[in-house]
């Protein structure tokens, strides 16, 4: 059972660490505006298992910082967490969602409706997009 809940800021920083960059020192992982945020996790067996953090500015909403365990992904727990996501932008008022994606995620955010819309650029030797969405 995976139950989706609102959690802090402060929650999100270790599975974005182990996952996303875990060659770089622990507040590498920190967004200069994550008390602004909206911070979500999902839960499995009472453990935190994915996160993902949402900032909606007016019409325009983009999260960041998506990290699912690696034990846990491929399970469905991220297509949860990120309509989630876009169902609570919606209710916050956003029209459109983007977020910088790694390319070899690309086909996941596809499934979504989301396009890329930018050139790729890399994040030290990681190749990224910008892809978005009208929600």
């Amino acid at each position: 059972m995976v139950y989706i809940q609102p959690i802090s800021a402060e929650e999100t920083y270790p599975l974005r660490h182990s996952v996303l960059w875990p060659d770089k020192p622990f507040d590498y992982v920190k967004v200069e505006n994550d008390a602004e945020g909206h911070h979500i996790g999902a839960f499995q067996e009472g453990e935190l298992v994915a996160v993902i953090s949402l900032f909606v500015k007016g019409q325009e909403s983009r999260f960041r910082k998506f990290a699912a365990r690696p034990d846990r992904q491929r399970q469905g727990i991220g297509t949860r967490l990120l309509n989630h996501v876009m169902d609570e932008a919606r209710q916050l008022g956003a029209q459109t969602i983007w977020c910088d994606a790694r390319l070899d995620t690309a086909d996941f955010y596809r499934r979504f409706g989301m396009e890329a819309v930018s050139e790729v650029f890399y994040k030290g030797p990681i190749p990224y997009a910008r892809f978005s969405r009208t929600l």
